[in-house]
């Protein structure tokens, strides 16, 4: 599997949620991205600050390369970044800095992917199937439901 440093954002509180930089690994199809413990599949459908979700929270991510002015994060956005210790060195030379800059980041160290699991939970038959245009979040190949609209479980 090929492994590579991206950004990830947590979308579910706008320009505001956890964020992350780190070595993310790839499904050999390159729909799924796996890293720190999640499964974040690509959007069929993706939105202007959304283009994968977590197979098992459904929570909406952002997920792109590095930029190379060190300004991931949304103008909008704030919040300190979570970097992986393994990767800063990776980090430091792609952005042509020679340090982190202790106000923007968080060093820590992403726990390793059980990518078995995620493949129990995308072959799981789901109980509830919505075929409506609410239902967003089906394979890339229509075959079945994912994950189902959480808002229409509460209505």
């Amino acid at each position: 599997m090929e492994s590579k440093i991206m950004y990830i954002e947590n979308k579910s509180s706008g320009h505001h949620g956890p964020a992350w930089i780190g070595f993310v690994e790839f499904s050999k199809s390159g729909q799924t991205v796996y890293f720190n413990g999640k499964a974040l599949k690509k959007l069929k459908n993706p939105g202007t600050s959304a283009n994968h979700f977590d197979i098992e929270t459904s929570e909406e991510y952002w997920v792109s390369g590095v930029k190379k002015n060190g300004k991931d994060r949304h103008q909008s956005g704030s919040g300190k970044i979570m970097i992986d210790k393994n990767s800063i060195d990776e980090y430091l030379k792609l952005v042509g800095f020679n340090s982190l800059d202790e106000k923007k980041f968080i060093i820590i160290e992403f726990t390793e992917t059980d990518k078995s699991r995620f493949y129990e939970i995308e072959n799981a038959e789901t109980e509830f199937r919505d075929e409506s245009r609410n239902a967003t979040f089906w394979d890339n190949n229509r075959r079945k439901l994912i994950l189902d609209n959480i808002f229409l479980h509460t209505m």
